[in-house]
């Protein structure tokens, strides 16, 4: 999956960002999960979600949303110095391919990894319309009253052309990676419908790499 961030800087409650930029709070956070496991410390990454279906012509939703009390521009750099939170906007069923290829019979030399994301027309179409989907609900009355303002992409980031080009800067992978050791029993999959892998002598693959096609939600 790939996924678009809406960044929203939240007047209230309190995010995971206040916390990891004071250190009372954060010995407070750490106190209190350690007498009665509750607190920030208690929750996943991924405080809430829904499905949406962004194409109107889609059997089934084709947006996954997830609400993040947190915010940062990655990882590694840390929270961003104000209270926020992101809004994952994931596109599931991606219709773009990509590949991994072995380079080298060397196992340490690293494989040719290509993703490929967003390469056909059908993925921009829907990731770009999830996301506007996902600024509507945060619009509404309900939610307003907890926001201060949406920092990223910002409202001046109004067309579809500049929300792809967002996504396409600010896009992000939500680690589901699949279809890489594809089963099947055709001559171009990876293992046979026993997991065994073709060609190999008593080596099986049984992880989702094995799957044919990406699931469509966690």
């Amino acid at each position: 999956h790939i996924n678009g961030p809406l960044v929203y800087k939240v007047s209230q409650p309190i995010t995971a960002n206040d916390v990891a930029n004071s250190l009372p709070r954060r010995i407070h956070t750490g106190l209190r999960y350690a007498i009665n496991r509750k607190g920030f410390l208690a929750m996943g990454a991924s405080y809430a979600g829904g499905f949406i279906r962004a194409d109107p012509a889609a059997a089934t939703p084709d947006i996954q949303a997830q609400i993040l009390m947190f915010s940062g521009e990655s990882p590694a750099d840390g929270p961003h110095p104000f209270s926020g939170c992101t809004i994952v906007c994931a596109l599931l069923r991606p219709e773009s391919r990509g590949h991994v290829r072995i380079t080298s019979a060397d196992p340490f030399v690293a494989p040719d990894i290509q993703p490929n994301y967003l390469a056909e027309q059908k993925d921009r179409d829907v990731i770009v319309a999830g996301l506007k989907a996902v600024r509507k609900i945060m619009a509404q009355p309900a939610v307003q009253p907890f926001l201060e303002a949406e920092y990223e992409p910002g409202p001046n980031c109004v067309s579809d052309s500049e929300i792809l080009d967002y996504i396409r800067a600010r896009g992000r992978t939500s680690f589901h990676p699949t279809s890489t050791c594809r089963m099947g029993i055709d001559d171009t999959a990876v293992v046979d419908e026993r997991l065994r892998v073709r060609g190999i002598q008593g080596l099986r693959v049984c992880d989702a790499s094995i799957m044919p096609a990406l699931v469509s939600g966690n």
